[in-house]
């Protein structure tokens, strides 16, 4: 499967996906651990792609959305955005309400 397909079919088989550096549990910098966490503080389960393990999918994965930074959280197979964007709608409750409305609708 082409690495374009693969990266599609992921984003369209998660509610919640997360492409970040490293794991939840041993991100690789700071703006996957923040991003990771503020998921997890939603409550919500959710998928990730550890990109350093996959070089083809973080070579590509900014051609798929326009994005050029990592980490890249997808929430009902929309582009959220990355740390900043994620930890702003965190701190005004909007992450959680997304994530909810997204899990509703599946």
């Amino acid at each position: 499967m082409d690495v374009m397909d693969r990266i599609k079919q992921a984003i369209e088989s998660n509610t919640v996906i997360l492409f970040m550096k490293g794991t939840p549990e041993f991100p690789q910098c700071g703006f996957s651990s923040r991003t990771s966490q503020a998921l997890s503080e939603c409550g919500s389960e959710f998928a990730f792609i550890n990109v350093l393990a996959e070089p083809e999918v973080r070579e590509n994965l900014h051609r798929y959305a326009n994005w050029p930074t990592f980490p890249q959280l997808y929430i009902g197979g929309e582009l959220i955005g990355g740390c900043d964007i994620v930890m702003e709608m965190y701190e005004n409750g909007d992450l959680k309400k997304a994530i909810e409305q997204a899990q509703a609708s599946k």
